[in-house]
């Protein structure tokens, strides 16, 4: 049997590709249902504006920020781009309900809640404000709990992001999840940073997918040339999880880049334990030492450029990152990527029925 020629099978698999992500593209309102990843000092107006511009959904980070300066930084975004875009909300912030209220004033069309579970008065402030809410689900009768309470969409994010984690990987949670939940749009996230990937979490039932690594490294991001090239020169096996040292001592799970800073989280752990043993320090004041170790590391890497005393946040497919491109380059390998995987499909089925014939 000939081979299908490699133009054909792209655009059969670009046709089959529309097909699938159709429910995340008509509730994203943008031509790909391709979601950035909110990351802090990385994901502002330049970057969230250059993702949507190009065709995926920008998703601003919020993180610690204060509400004017939400307001000022939604504003930024909106004069560079008259596309949709998301805003990124941490349900621990102090200031959520204004933050929310932010949104809604400024006409923000998505917000996404993270960080934890949000209550049903959170979710509906969201919903008042005319926004379309996303919320994490960590497995899937939180996941239908979410979608009774008024979840518009769901995101699945496993253990391979960057950042901070949860215990279980992405394959496993799409298993368990996207078989079973058909009532909303559900993204995956999680070391996506190839269209194979993509290809594979849309058959099993995904809307669309959301990635963070995979964009850091783009021309459009603010983030330092240092901080660009330990991820360029990064595999994925560089990218590990915090140590916890001690299980009296909670760690919360933050997967980033190995470096001096991380091997010295082991040791100041170490340290602090000891001292707390020995009756120097109360259990109060060990934990708010171990807590305190990262304060502002993060800014240190992305804006400092300090690689080695800095966070270098990352998730595993920052394997798959070679080099510094345009967004809209990015974009484009990914779509290109994700329709050949499809388009192989209806070779592979030709040959099948060729075969029993």
């Amino acid at each position: 049997m000939a081979s299908t020629p490699p133009d054909d099978r792209a655009v059969r698999g670009r046709r089959r590709l529309e097909r699938l992500w159709r429910a995340g593209t008509g509730f994203l309102g943008s031509p790909l249902a391709l979601m950035g990843g909110a990351m802090t000092w990385v994901s502002e107006h330049r970057l969230v504006a250059a993702l949507s511009n190009a065709g995926g959904f920008g998703v601003l980070a919020c993180g610690a920020m204060e509400p004017d300066q939400l307001a000022a930084e939604i504003g930024a975004t909106q004069a560079l781009t008259a596309r949709p875009f998301g805003v990124n909300l941490i349900i621990m912030h102090p200031r959520l309900e204004q933050l929310i209220d932010v949104c809604g004033a400024q006409g923000v069309t998505h917000v996404v809640l993270a960080g934890g579970l949000p209550d049903r008065a959170t979710m509906a402030r969201v919903k008042d404000g005319g926004a379309r809410l996303l919320c994490f689900a960590p497995s899937l009768a939180v996941a239908r709990r979410l979608v009774r309470a008024g979840a518009d969409a769901l995101i699945i994010e496993g253990m391979e992001a960057g950042g901070h984690i949860g215990p279980v990987a992405t394959s496993v949670l799409a298993q368990e999840i996207l078989p079973h939940l058909r009532e909303v749009p559900v993204f995956v996230a999680g070391g996506i940073g190839h269209g194979e990937a993509i290809a594979a979490y849309l058959r099993m039932g995904a809307a669309g997918c959301q990635m963070g690594t995979r964009f850091v490294c783009a021309e459009e991001s603010i983030a330092h040339p240092r901080f660009k090239e330990a991820f360029i020169r990064a595999s994925a096996r560089d990218a590990m999880p915090s140590v916890q040292v001690d299980p009296e001592f909670k760690v919360i799970p933050v997967r980033a880049l190995i470096n001096q800073a991380t091997r010295a989280f082991t040791e100041t752990q170490l340290d602090v334990i000891a001292r707390h043993r020995r009756g120097e320090l109360s259990y109060e004041e060990a934990s708010l030492a171990i807590e305190h170790f990262w304060a502002g590391a993060l800014r240190r890497a992305v804006i400092d450029g300090d690689v080695e005393r800095g966070s270098l946040m990352a998730g595993q497919s920052v394997g798959l990152v070679r080099g510094v491109q345009p967004i809209a380059e990015i974009l484009a390998e990914l779509v290109e990527q994700t329709a050949m995987a499809l388009g192989r499909d209806d070779q592979i089925e030709a040959i099948l029925a060729e075969s029993a014939a």
